[in-house]
């Protein structure tokens, strides 16, 4: 067996298999100067719709202004409350908060990590009701409840037949989170498989070079079946206009830009064969780490068919077996370490310790393990007996083993 480091993430492999391409689309850019918006972004608007299942989609500049601009198309804004999780990137939050409104977070399922329709449920029926619209007032800032944004975490997306449910009954508006999801599956109640960004008012995409579908830069995009709300967002992207020089709205600087658009279609033609490969890889691991006393492996629903933008594992000693492991030249992410309903830039929010336990434990013990297309079996291999070596030492606890004392 190889004594090779496993990278958490490797990015160098696939753009170097897309050289050759990658290469081509620069020089008919240079050749060109089509640098912004145009053919290739059209292009893989088109494309990435088709890919979704979605009627509209609209490139952007980040999954942050992704979200951001979805809400603001939404109609979501200034005096609105928006429902959220605290397990995910803060870029969630930053993004309703840029939009105007606040946010009131529900704890997560605890084997999924995504969004809990039993918490959603339960915090909604019990916040005070507004007399005059009858909408649900936020626990935590007073003001009317008027949208749920769902993470798909991890590549799995969120239980969407319940949340749609709760949300339909509460008359809110559902904005996916789905920078994390591109491609990942759920199958509906009446047996209906669909995509993440195929669910909600309007889904938000990232193309962060590390996701499954990455730029080589940023880059973000939203999908809706709404044609208001892509009219809206197109003009969102562009300073507020539909004409050049004529502004309908004070908008943004957020387009997504044309050589990240064709760099974009050249990796969305493999996306299917990564996807294929990162859950094979998936399966790999759970059988390599189906018997290690104190792991636990990623949970997948039957109506989920997740594409494991990462592969996270619990244990109770996360820190210690992260520090074992990098020893032992595998290295891992945390996905993530701090929540954000305790993040120092929302201490001004209220939120102490233990308001979120599923997810403030979570938070505790997750540990994300190397995952990305074209991972080998002996790589997988070796990082499953960094951790068994772990749990030998250690214990299904991570407790250190103490010595005999000397008699």
């Amino acid at each position: 067996m190889s004594n090779n480091p496993v990278p958490f993430l490797d990015l160098i492999t696939p753009h170097r298999e897309l050289e050759g391409e990658l290469v081509d689309v620069f020089r008919r850019a240079l050749q060109s100067a089509a640098f912004i918006g145009g053919a290739e972004v059209e292009g893989f608007e088109r494309e990435f719709a088709a890919f979704c299942g979605s009627t509209h989609c609209v490139g952007v500049a980040n999954g942050t202004d992704a979200v951001r601009f979805a809400l603001m198309a939404a109609g979501i804004g200034s005096g609105d409350a928006v429902v959220t999780v605290a397990h995910t990137f803060i870029a969630t939050t930053e993004a309703i908060s840029q939009a105007g409104a606040a946010t009131e977070f529900v704890d997560i399922d605890a084997r999924t990590y995504c969004m809990g329709p039993d918490a959603l449920d339960a915090y909604l029926a019990s916040c005070e009701t507004d007399s005059r619209t009858g909408r649900p007032l936020g626990q935590r800032t007073g003001k009317p409840i008027r949208a749920v944004v769902p993470v798909h975490l991890y590549g799995q997306v969120a239980d969407m037949d319940a949340i749609l449910a709760i949300a339909a009954r509460y008359d809110l508006i559902v904005v996916e989170d789905a920078c994390q999801a591109h491609g990942a599956e759920y199958q509906s109640a009446d047996g209906t498989w669909k995509r993440a960004g195929t669910f909600g008012k309007a889904a938000a995409f990232s193309f962060y070079p590390g996701k499954n579908l990455g730029a080589c830069g940023e880059a973000g995009a939203v999908t809706t079946e709404d044609p208001e709300v892509a009219k809206t967002i197109r003009m969102l992207r562009e300073h507020g206009q539909a004409q050049k020089y004529y502004h309908d709205l004070e908008g943004y600087n957020g387009r997504l830009d044309a050589l990240q658009a064709a760099f974009l279609r050249v990796k969305l033609r493999r996306l299917q064969e990564w996807t294929d490969q990162r859950r094979a890889a998936a399966c790999r691991y759970a059988e390599l780490l189906a018997d290690v006393p104190g792991v636990q492996t990623p949970y997948e629903p039957e109506r989920s068919r997740a594409v494991y933008h990462l592969y996270v594992i619990r244990h109770e000693n996360r820190d210690a077996l992260a520090e074992h492991l990098k020893t032992e030249g595998v290295f891992t992410g945390l996905h993530y370490p701090q929540p954000v309903h305790l993040q120092n830039c929302y201490k001004g929010w209220g939120y102490a310790e233990g308001a979120l336990p599923v997810t403030e434990r979570a938070a505790k013990e997750i540990l994300s393990l190397p995952m990305f297309p074209g991972l080998t079996a002996e790589q997988q291999e070796r990082v499953a007996s960094a951790i068994r070596s772990f749990v030998g030492l250690h214990g299904a606890d991570g407790t250190l083993a103490m010595a005999p004392a000397l008699t």
